[in-house]
């Protein structure tokens, strides 16, 4: 599809999504119905389809939606020779570690691309060490040249907050200055995504009065529930060609429930769910070896005393 937003006009969406355990969109929710329409539109329905490989996605599919409809019918508008505005769409993503901010990013610079918006389609993730420089005027040179390199694409920055972390008398604050400023003088070749903590993301944004309305798209990304890690654990043994017995599952699930409720604040989700289950298969393999059994039953499942929650050493954050 051809890039139908060359206008220069600057219009906006303002889209704040909570993100919120929902019922997983059925397929007969989705923006078309018909086969010959699913055809016709078929970036979109790629994407929808990429992204019901992901557990609690759901309104980040909504948010797809949406831009191609904007780019679409702004596609339209040209055709009959009407306006057809730009949008800002750098983005703010706000929530703990492993609820899908990184891969819902990589998924939106891919769209993007293929929807004409971007360039390139690239996605590029740096933190603080890779903006901020060491004496004065380094900051910009190296946020700079980050932009530069990021053209085309996304460019994600990670635990953003961390930029003004040290004052005023910090080089974060010239790192933020300089990505202000981009996203003004080019605020149409790339998209920024500024990503980190919820509390931490509020308090970042309140230290510059100008930053919030830069950013017309703001995800929250809420800790999964219970059920949606377990069908994380589920999903992941699967692929790796395992089974989980009954009492297994039932260790795992009061397991997840626990930590849920203590580690609320700082719990890493889907990268601790990944973390656990790597481990299990180590201990499954431990205990396979010592038991001297190689039977395919035995090498397929998976047992509730290779959950070793007590002594594991997988980091809760």
């Amino acid at each position: 599809m051809s890039n139908p937003v060359n206008s220069k006009n600057r219009g906006r969406i303002n889209v704040v999504l909570n993100h919120k355990p929902i019922e997983k969109m059925g397929k007969n929710e989705s923006l078309f119905q018909s086969d010959y329409a699913k055809e016709e539109h078929d970036i979109l329905t790629r994407f929808e389809e990429k992204l019901e490989e992901y557990v609690g996605l759901e309104e980040v599919k909504r948010l797809v939606n949406e831009i191609y409809a904007w780019i679409y019918i702004n596609e339209k508008r040209e055709e009959l020779g009407l306006k057809a505005s730009k949008q800002v769409l750098h983005m703010i993503f706000k929530g703990n570690p492993g609820t899908g901010k990184t891969t819902v990013a990589r998924i939106i610079a891919d769209f993007l691309h293929q929807m004409g918006v971007l360039a390139k389609g690239h996605f590029m993730e740096v933190e603080r060490a890779d903006l901020v420089g060491e004496y004065i005027g380094h900051t910009a040179q190296k946020t700079r040249e980050v932009l530069k390199k990021a053209s085309g694409g996304v460019l994600f920055v990670d635990e953003a907050y961390s930029l003004a972390r040290g004052g005023e008398k910090d080089f974060g604050k010239e790192a933020i200055d300089t990505l202000v400023k981009a996203m003004e003088d080019h605020q149409h070749d790339f998209v920024l995504i500024l990503a980190g903590y919820s509390k931490e993301m509020e308090y970042f944004l309140s230290l510059n009065p100008g930053l919030p309305s830069r950013f017309p798209i703001a995800i929250d990304f809420p800790n999964y529930t219970t059920e949606q890690l377990m069908e994380m654990v589920r999903r992941m043994l699967n692929e790796r060609e395992y089974e989980l017995t009954k009492e297994g599952e039932v260790h795992i699930r009061d397991h997840i429930r626990k930590i849920r409720h203590e580690q609320e604040r700082t719990f890493s989700n889907g990268r601790y769910i990944r973390n656990i289950i790597e481990e299990a298969i180590r201990m499954q393999a431990v205990r396979l070896l010592r038991e001297n059994v190689y039977d395919r039953e035995s090498l397929l499942t998976m047992k509730r005393e290779d959950f070793k929650f007590h002594s594991s050493h997988v980091k809760l954050n």
